[in-house]
This record gives structure tokens, sequence and C-alpha cells, in this order.
């Protein structure tokens, strides 16, 4: 039996299962409860909160027809552990961020964030106009998921080292914490990556089981604690322009719903996606001045240092081109950037540029 009819078969059983155990009154009263599971512990700054507010809108929105009850990571399931639950029917619907899954499929890297990818602005384009959804979409069938965009951090920092990185063999045997391609990418300079959840990476650090860690950016990254462990912050990186979270509903889960319940999960997650970004964003800069002020000290990657990220990036996006849903959604997503970025550029970049030339920061 293949991954697709296992899974299918195992939603719906798990289905069944659930339905069996709910009273026959709840369902007259056209009442359901959802649970979601999560990849983030509670307190994350801004993802948790973006999985919450999911919750809690699509509860509200539908008037208590449907009643969300979040279960954060390890409450239900372990982190890694959401995407087989929900796909599986063992819970309704997960919120995380999809790189964590691509031991499913390497496309549900474009989900979340390529490295030398797309910024939220562009991902947004991408996704909502120019064929990313539906490409989404094709992709979640495969696991028996419906999915949407919910969330997204904006541009990620670089992350917290224990040295200055002043050339690409500085990631030689370099103990990290980074998922996704972006971690592949590290792996090829010779680091040795860890995929580790966000709830465990204070403690892995402290600890000294890793030598530095991405996570988010200045606001998630003061309220995870890193800067009373290293000093070293790098604000920019290359693997993380803008990724995106993704909230999922089992599709025979999704399909069961009404089309007013369905639309609803549809537009909270669009709102979550701006809500979450601008959360980020709002936050982020009194961050870095906290932590520069608490004695952090700010360090950019050498030009050399990008160039070997990108040249590793390139090799990384190659090893993948083999399979057919990924090279249609790398197409897809390439030819979007380039498009958005070619205006972005001569608009807004321009403007940027001479808006900060002429009035100052």
């Amino acid at each position: 039996m293949d991954r697709r009819s296992f899974l299918r078969t195992s939603a719906l059983g798990g289905s069944a299962a659930a339905a069996s155990t709910l009273a026959a009154p709840v369902y007259a009263q056209g009442r359901r409860t959802l649970t979601l599971v999560t990849t983030w512990s509670r307190g994350l700054a801004g993802v948790h909160d973006s999985a919450q507010y999911c919750a809690d809108k699509i509860t509200a929105a539908t008037d208590g027809q449907l009643t969300v009850d979040l279960k954060a990571a390890g409450e239900l399931v372990g982190a890694f552990e959401v995407f087989d639950a929900v796909a599986s029917g063992q819970a309704d619907m997960y919120h995380g961020v999809d790189y964590y899954f691509t031991g499913q499929h390497p496309a549900y890297q474009f989900f979340a964030s390529l490295p030398f990818g797309m910024t939220a602005m562009e991902l947004n384009n991408w996704y909502y106009h120019d064929g990313g959804m539906e490409l989404h979409h094709e992709l979640g069938t495969i696991f028996n998921m419906k999915p949407f965009l919910a969330g997204n951090t904006g541009a990620q920092s670089g992350g917290w080292f224990n040295k200055r990185i002043e050339s690409p063999q500085d990631f030689q045997g370099l103990r990290f914490r980074m998922p996704g391609q972006g971690g592949e990418v590290l792996s090829k300079l010779g680091a040795s990556v860890q995929n580790l959840p966000g709830g465990e990476v204070y403690q892995a650090l402290s600890s000294g089981a890793i030598d530095g860690t991405e996570w988010i950016g200045p606001w998630a990254d003061e309220k995870a604690g890193f800067q009373e462990i290293t000093k070293i912050y790098y604000p920019a990186g290359f693997h993380e322009p803008g990724p995106g979270l993704t909230l999922a509903t089992n599709l025979e889960v999704f399909e069961s719903l009404t089309p007013a319940q369905q639309t609803i999960i549809q537009e909270v997650s669009t709102a979550s996606n701006l809500w979450t970004l601008s959360l980020f964003l709002a936050n982020n800069a009194s961050a870095l001045q906290r932590l520069q002020a608490s004695g952090v000290q700010l360090a950019e990657f050498p030009e050399p240092v990008w160039d070997a990220f990108g040249q590793a990036a390139n090799e990384v996006y190659q090893q993948y081109m083999g399979d057919d849903l990924y090279k249609r959604t790398y197409d897809s997503y390439m030819t979007s950037l380039q498009n958005s970025a070619s205006w972005i550029d001569r608009s807004e970049g321009t403007y940027t540029t001479q808006r900060d030339r002429v009035i100052g920061r």
C-alpha cells in the first residue's frame, strides 16, 4: 500500500472512530469541536499567538458552530508529529511551518520559505494571485489535507553564534539548529545541523548541545532568552526571508463542513497571515534595541559567506528537481518571484532608498 492510500485509509478510519465517540445531539444541534494541534509550545512569541488567533477567530466567526480546541506541542502529540496526526485523523487541524514536513514531500518547503527566496509580500503575491495556493492544495491532497497560509514572521534573523563567522570555513563542524533547506545549505558548508522544535532550542543552546541557533527575529528571540546564553547575533539571514505559516485541516473533515464554514477557515487563515506578519514587524525594532542595550553584539555575514550560502542553496534546489510536483512548484515560484521583484525594486525599492536619503532615519 502506498503512503497516500495508507493515509486515506487511516484518515477515514480515524474520522469514523472520532464520529462514533461524539454524542448524536451535538451533531443534531450543528455544533462540532475541532482539535487543532500545533508545532509551537505555549508562550512562543508570535507563532503560538498566530495559532491561537486562528482558533479563536474560527470559533467566533462560526458563532460557536465550530469550536476549535488548541493543543500546543506536547499536549496531544509532539511538535513534529502534528502532520501525521492530521493526515490520519487523530487530530482535525494543525498550525505550523511546512518546512518541518519536507520529509513527507520536499515541495512543502515552498509554502514556508526557500533559501534566497521570497519576502512576505512576494510570497503573498504568488500564493493568492499567481498559482501558489492551488499548488499547496494539490500537495495537501496527497496527504489528505486542505492547507492555507495562516501567518508570516517576516524576514528571519541569521541567528545566534558562539563565535563570529568570518569565512565559509567557520561552519565546518559547527553544531547549529536550522530546519528545512536552510539547514541543508549549512550542511553543505560542513555544519552539523539539527532540527529542533522551538520549545527545545533554549535548553540545547544553554547546555552546549548546539553551538548556535536561528529562531525567528529580535522579538521572538528575546522572549526565548537566547541573549542570556550568547551575545553574538546576526540580524540578517539567507534562509527565511519571509516564511509562511500554515493552517491545514484533515480533508475529510474539511469536506464535511458547510460551504460557509469552509470559507470562514480560509478567510480566517488569510486574516491571520496579515495579522501575524504585522505582529512581528511591530515588535522587532524595539526588541533589537533592547538586545543591543543588554550587550548583544550585532554582526553581518561577509560577502564570501553570502556567496557560499547562494552556491549551496542552488545545489540544494537541484537535488529535488527529479520530483514532478517539486519542479512545477519551483518553476511557478521562481517565475512569480522574478516578476514581483522586478516591480518592487523599481517602485518601493527606489522610494524607500530616496525616502531614507531625504528625510533620514
